[in-house]
């Protein structure tokens, strides 16, 4: 059998817990005399990076190639965007932005060297570098999502730098938009 004074510690410790000091919900002031909306403001509504722009969303698939978008090519164990990268994504920006009514995915896509993780990550931040890049160009970012494949959707599977060097890409797929 519990001694009653057990019952006393839990009671006083669970009201305790219930009369926080520092605040009161009826007037909206703090220990301080401040009001509450001023002191949590910056809690209560977080600002979003301003780099940052919702995705397209990928939901529905239907994301086909195009004669007209170039994949964008990637140096081994790189996402950093060559002269020829940004060439291509040029003349990609300037079809997309001629034509509004299409959503973007952007794949991103490795060799087979690596873990599947680690090419996954690498994939998605190839895909982030061409859709940032997208964005600077003039394309809207909330028209472009992206995906990584990693090194699971090969164009070539030869064991060769040739064929890896191909397989090492970012693609530019389009949709209508829904």
């Amino acid at each position: 059998m519990k001694p009653p004074y057990c019952a006393l510690v839990v009671l006083a410790a669970f009201a305790a817990a219930c009369a926080a000091p520092g605040a009161s919900k009826k007037s909206g002031l703090t220990k301080d005399d401040k009001p509450a909306a001023a002191a949590g403001a910056a809690e209560a509504a977080p600002a979003a990076p301003a780099a940052e722009v919702t995705e397209a969303s990928l939901r529905t698939g239907g994301f086909d190639a195009r004669a007209d978008l170039k994949a964008v090519p990637f140096d081994y164990d790189s996402a950093k965007l060559s002269d020829e990268a940004l060439a291509a994504l040029k003349a990609n920006a300037e079809v997309l932005k001629a034509d509004e009514a299409v959503e973007v995915l952007v794949a991103g896509h490795c060799d087979e060297r690596g873990t599947v993780a680690y090419n996954l990550a690498l994939g998605q931040k190839r895909a982030k570098e061409v859709r940032d890049y997208y964005a600077r160009l003039g394309v809207d970012g909330r028209r472009v999502a992206t995906i990584s494949y990693g090194k699971e959707q090969p164009v070539c599977s030869e064991n060769a730098e040739a064929c890896w060097s191909r397989n090492r890409r970012a693609e530019t797929l389009s949709r209508a938009k829904k």
